[in-house]
């Protein structure tokens, strides 16, 4: 169990659609060009089957990484998950910094899913790890490359994207 990774609904979704890609489309194309490469002559000094032959270890590693990580993830579904203010995996929180008054709004996800320009942070990064737990009108202290920044936690929402 604690080997599991979380992950939410939408990231699980979106890696099961990246897998479908690679086996139902990318797959079979890489298997196209390295057939019609073949077909060239000698593969010694052809370019395009090695090409695609690297593309294809590429892809088999991704569709491997994938496999691994889906039966690996524990989902969690933050909608069913009663809303008490606390901060918690999946939820959403408006941070205003107290030093500058700068408002700032994340959500905390799985590591995979992580995109600091989406306002998505892994569940693993420090600020995530200051939040957790934490309620609306907390103040949570993130030990930043920078020092110490601390933040008032403002609003917090379970919302599923």
């Amino acid at each position: 169990m604690s080997d599991q990774t979380p992950m939410t609904v939408a990231g699980e979704q979106a890696l099961r659609a990246e897998l479908k890609q690679l086996k139902s489309v990318e797959r079979p194309r890489i298997t196209q060009a390295i057939a019609e490469a073949r077909e060239h002559g000698d593969l010694k000094e052809n370019a395009e089957y090695h090409a695609a032959r690297e593309q294809q270890g590429f892809c088999e590693g991704r569709i491997q990484e994938i496999e691994s990580k889906l039966a690996n993830v524990r989902v969690i579904d933050v909608t069913k998950i009663p809303c008490t203010g606390k901060v918690i995996f999946g939820a959403t929180v408006t941070l205003i910094n107290c030093e500058s008054d700068e408002e700032v709004t994340y959500r905390i996800v799985g590591e995979d899913e992580a995109d600091v320009k989406a306002g998505k942070i892994s569940v693993t990064s420090p600020i995530a790890r200051a939040l957790i737990g934490k309620e609306e009108g907390d103040v949570a202290l993130v030990a930043a490359p920078g020092g110490n920044i601390e933040y008032e936690i403002d609003q917090v929402q379970h919302l599923e994207e």
